[in-house]
């Protein structure tokens, strides 16, 4: 029977699973582990279920020991994770796409709509108790029907946000290194285009794109200038992909009329520049937080810790299992 560390709360289902084939221990206290308390928690691990708070580097692999077979991470995104020092250790990497897809769709969209139509600040307004009357322009706001959606980013969650744009009566645009099939297209009316252009031609600019070196500020001064001072943007991937500073910039200067994040450059801290801003939309990373998406994402990654102590496979591997290619 292996060692499975878990080091954050993740929901029962995931963890009922682990104990049933292995010894489990999870941090279990509401506040999230501390580096130094990770370091010493994860001695003697066979297998680590990771959180997106957590750094998995080459420090906390050797920190676990040379018996450590595989890091199972309960998120979609895997920038937390040094894959080379994986590659370098003989250790196996997952993630847990797919199971979040609709979920993180649907927060871009309420983000879009938010944003769009100006509820954020509607709410604001009730709930700070201010004086209202209703008035035919009050509050006005862009309704998206026949506006363009420009997708950063045609993977799953950026496919199901086009899926949910086109049902409103958007026109979708995105741009991405791989084209989708020729039937996605002709069922989304989806077009491929340039970077450059997406970002002219857009009224809505999603992101959907992981987080990478080559998209770190991928949304940076250049391209808000390069957007519509009308147009909206939209990020529930992860946050370094904007540059805050440079998108404050840009909402001060008018460059653009708003936007919806769910995700920030160095979260949990936003730019105090973003929170005084009435067109700006703000989640807390609420992305996959469903009880079924969470519980989803949960099992997901025990079924892939699970497999790699078996000797099998992984259902969704980030890095080779060695020996396999």
């Amino acid at each position: 029977m292996a060692r499975i560390v878990v080091t954050g709360r993740i929901p029962s289902d995931g963890l009922d699973l682990l104990r049933r084939h292995h010894e489990v221990t999870a941090w279990d206290e509401d506040r999230a582990i501390t580096r130094e308390e990770l370091l010493g928690f994860v001695r003697g691990a066979d297998g680590l279920v990771t959180l997106l708070t957590e750094r998995v580097d080459g420090e906390l692999l050797d920190a676990a020991g040379e018996q450590l077979r595989v890091v199972a991470n309960v998120a979609v995104g895997f920038n937390n994770i040094d894959v080379d020092a994986c590659v370098t250790r003989g250790v196996t990497a997952t993630n847990t796409p797919g199971v979040l897809t609709e979920a993180t769709a649907d927060t871009a969209f309420t983000l879009m709509l938010m944003a769009t139509r100006r509820f954020g600040e509607g709410e604001r307004v009730i709930r700070s108790r201010t004086p209202w009357q209703w008035g035919m322009f009050y509050l006005l706001g862009m309704g998206i029907q026949g506006k363009v959606l420009g997708i950063v980013g045609a993977g799953a969650i950026g496919i199901a946000m086009a899926r949910r744009a086109k049902a409103f009566g958007m026109s979708v645009l995105y741009t991405g290194p791989v084209p989708l099939t020729p039937e996605v297209e002709a069922e989304l009316g989806a077009r491929r285009v340039e970077f450059g252009e997406l970002l002219r031609t857009s009224d809505v600019v999603s992101l959907h794109c992981p987080y990478l070196p080559e998209t770190h500020h991928l949304m940076g001064a250049h391209e808000f200038e390069l957007m519509k001072p009308t147009a909206y943007l939209v990020n529930s991937a992860r946050g370094p992909i904007v540059d805050e500073a440079a998108l404050v910039a840009a909402l001060q200067a008018g460059e653009l009329a708003g936007a919806g994040l769910d995700v920030f450059e160095n979260e949990p801290s936003v730019h105090e520049g973003l929170l005084d801003m009435d067109n700006v939309v703000l989640l807390p990373h609420l992305g996959s937080a469903t009880t079924e998406t969470r519980t989803a994402m949960a099992v997901l990654a025990a079924d892939n810790a699970i497999a790699v102590l078996a000797g099998r496979d992984p259902v969704t591997p980030v890095t080779p299992v060695p020996g396999r290619g």
